[in-house]
């Protein structure tokens, strides 16, 4: 190999002293032809500083606007305005606040036994007028819960008020409710509704807030300003708008709370084989054998503890929780169970006790109102019955109470320790598809900024 090496160069000195300007041509054709191809792809256009330059003026007339101005003169107004009937209405202040002059309206309304419909009965109707520009009623709707009780939860009534001419004519129509899925957020300052009230979210999805989150925050007492809320839910619409009536608002299918820094979620989702409730992304139910409060929405006057009794007029233990709200409010069994009795018990005045699962036992005292009996089986979150003031109360209250093979406890603590549902394994793959599709609902539900929208798919 050496050899071969050493042969190779000696051949190549003895070339170039041999033939030293056939070589020179061949590296010279070589390089011109490197420089040919350099030249090729370069630029040809000159430099731009090079070129003339001019300037190019051109006159644009506008459009006539006096044929606009005027087809838009011709033109005739309407005016559209919308709010809800108040406690204290009359045919003159509704049609004053929203800005209609007309005196004919007025008597219509007051004298025709269809029209008066607009005032009776219940408050909170969905009223929209239609108005031109001198302030005359053309048309007004007013959109409340059906009047047949057996359509409420499905169906609306309208009345459609028209003139025609000089003359108006009013008429009652029933038409199914539509589900709509919107989109809302905001930002505690004082309370949960009152928060769910500036972002235009139904008190009911603010209940509904309140319970699904009511093992992770105790909303008495860490409830915190700047806490924020993010929420997806089914509301029924009327004509394209979210009914305000409470009984017909739909579900929360998803949310988002933020409390004190520390965020918590819930998704809705129901596998055919168990019932619906709320997991967290993580799978890990919202649900517990324990509701951890025996009414929707409350404070806690008294909790498990000492207190100077208000009757008895000296100290003793507190055994259980007193929730305060007003006579009548819908008192329901925080979990599933029998009742074990129903009826009038001494102190406690009309009391009503479960029998649960796992030695496991409630109490419900000083009710108005008993709406279970002996022995009758009842689920979580059942009605059974009202708050009252019976028995030794001062006031409307409810009285909790939890026995443990027993003994009392602190209803509070049961609830948060109680056990939770668990998916199973087939129904987890499901519901991390469902979870995922929320996620980004409850992103783009945050950047609502305190307000609700509907959802557009």
């Amino acid at each position: 190999m050496d050899r071969a090496v050493a042969s190779f160069g000696s051949r190549t000195r003895q070339l170039v002293h041999q033939h030293p300007r056939t070589l020179a041509t061949a590296v010279v054709v070589g390089l011109m032809g490197f420089g040919v191809t350099a030249f090729g792809i370069a630029p040809m256009a000159p430099d731009a500083s090079d070129l003339p330059r001019r300037l190019v003026t051109e006159i644009v007339t506008a459009d006539d606007t006096s044929s606009q101005l005027e087809a838009l003169a011709n033109h005739p107004l309407q005016l559209f305005r919308s709010d809800l009937t108040r406690s204290a209405d009359t045919v003159d202040t509704v049609l004053r606040r929203m800005n209609v002059t007309d005196a004919g309206a007025a008597a219509f309304l007051r004298t025709d036994k269809t029209a008066r419909k607009l005032l009776e009965g219940r408050v909170g109707k969905m009223v929209q007028v239609r108005t031109g520009e001198t302030g005359l009623l053309e048309e007004l709707v007013a959109r409340y819960p059906a009047e047949n009780p057996d359509q409420a939860g499905t169906h609306f009534s309208r009345l459609r008020i028209t003139r025609f001419e000089d003359k108006f004519i009013a008429m009652v129509e029933t038409a199914p409710l539509a589900s709509q899925v919107r989109l809302g957020s905001g930002t505690i300052r004082s309370s949960l509704f009152a928060a769910t009230d500036e972002a235009r979210i139904p008190d009911p999805v603010a209940t509904q807030l309140a319970e699904m989150f009511g093992t992770d925050i105790d909303f008495h007492r860490e409830l915190r300003k700047g806490d924020t809320f993010s929420v997806v839910y089914e509301a029924l619409t009327a004509d394209g708008e979210p009914v305000t009536w409470n009984q017909s608002s739909g579900r929360v299918l998803a949310a988002e709370f933020v409390n004190n820094g520390k965020s918590h979620e819930a998704v809705w989702f129901q596998d055919g084989t168990q019932k619906g409730g709320y997991y967290g992304f993580d799978g890990q139910s919202k649900r517990r054998s324990f509701l951890s409060s025996p009414m929707e929405f409350s404070r806690v006057t008294s909790g498990f503890a000492m207190r100077f009794h208000p009757v008895l007029q000296k100290w003793r233990a507190h055994k259980g929780v007193d929730y305060g709200a007003p006579t009548g409010t819908p008192v329901r069994t925080v979990g599933d169970g029998v009742v074990e009795f129903a009826g009038w018990q001494n102190g406690y005045g009309n009391v009503i006790q479960i029998k649960h699962a796992n030695n496991r036992a409630t109490l419900y005292g000083h009710l108005s109102r008993i709406n279970v009996r002996n022995g009758q089986r009842v689920d979580q979150g059942m009605v059974i019955g009202n708050v009252g003031s019976t028995g030794w109360a001062t006031g409307p209250h409810l009285h909790f109470e939890v026995k443990i093979n027993g003994e009392q406890q602190n209803p509070l603590l049961v609830a948060k320790a109680s056990e939770a549902v668990t998916l199973s394994p087939a129904a987890q793959a499901k519901f991390a598809v469902v979870a995922k599709e929320f996620r980004q609902q409850l992103e783009a539900a945050e950047a609502t900024e305190g307000r609700a929208v509907a959802l557009v798919d």
